[in-house]
């Protein structure tokens, strides 16, 4: 069973149709015992990061997440919340990635809303994938390079388009929005 973790945000509904297309049973929930009994979690995330991070603490998700032994995938805001601190309402994260959340330089092209093509993979969660494919980004702050990336698009400047650390996987882009790589990527996490 997939949880896809409920703390009224995030990008709840287009993750469980995605799964749905792939024939992949999930339930949105809170419970932290069905979050810890379930074989994968997703962690999706649209919003801003101070408001979001208080809704997790609200709940206690903030002290669970870090403390699953599955694999878990954060997406999007998901993914920056469990980073160390985000410039967005100078939020502190979960700290499972130690890196900084940035915003991006202020110029007309902010947010980076569409399309864009990732390189440079390191996992094997992009197994079957060709590298320099386009997947779906919406997003203003962006998460530094580190050795915890896996994979880098350039928009502006390099950032992390994904990264990995121990049983947590993270993507900036939103796979359930791309297409035929976003759905070998699902499948490719499913399969962990």
């Amino acid at each position: 069973m997939i949880a896809i973790i409920k703390y009224n945000g995030g990008n709840v509904s287009s993750v469980q149709n995605s799964l749905n297309r792939l024939n992949i049973e999930s339930v949105v929930t809170d419970d932290f015992d069905l979050i810890r009994n379930a074989d994968k979690v997703i962690f999706p995330g649209v919003g801003e990061a101070s408001s979001t991070m208080k809704l997790l603490k609200e709940k206690g998700l903030d002290q669970l997440i870090p403390t699953l032994k599955q694999p878990v995938l954060g997406i999007c805001l998901g993914m920056q919340l469990m980073c160390k601190n985000n410039e967005e309402g100078n939020t502190s994260g979960m700290g499972i990635f130690d890196i900084n959340v940035k915003k991006f330089p202020a110029t007309d092209i902010v947010p980076h809303m569409g399309w864009n093509t990732i390189s440079d993979f390191r996992s094997d969660i992009f197994s079957a994938i060709e590298e320099k494919r386009d997947v779906y980004f919406v997003h203003s702050f962006y998460c530094e390079l580190s050795e915890n990336t896996t994979s880098v698009c350039n928009y502006i400047l390099p950032f992390s388009a994904s990264l990995q650390k121990n049983n947590f996987y993270a993507m900036q882009f939103h796979p359930e929005k791309s297409g035929d790589v976003g759905s070998r990527l699902l499948q490719n996490f499913l399969k962990i």
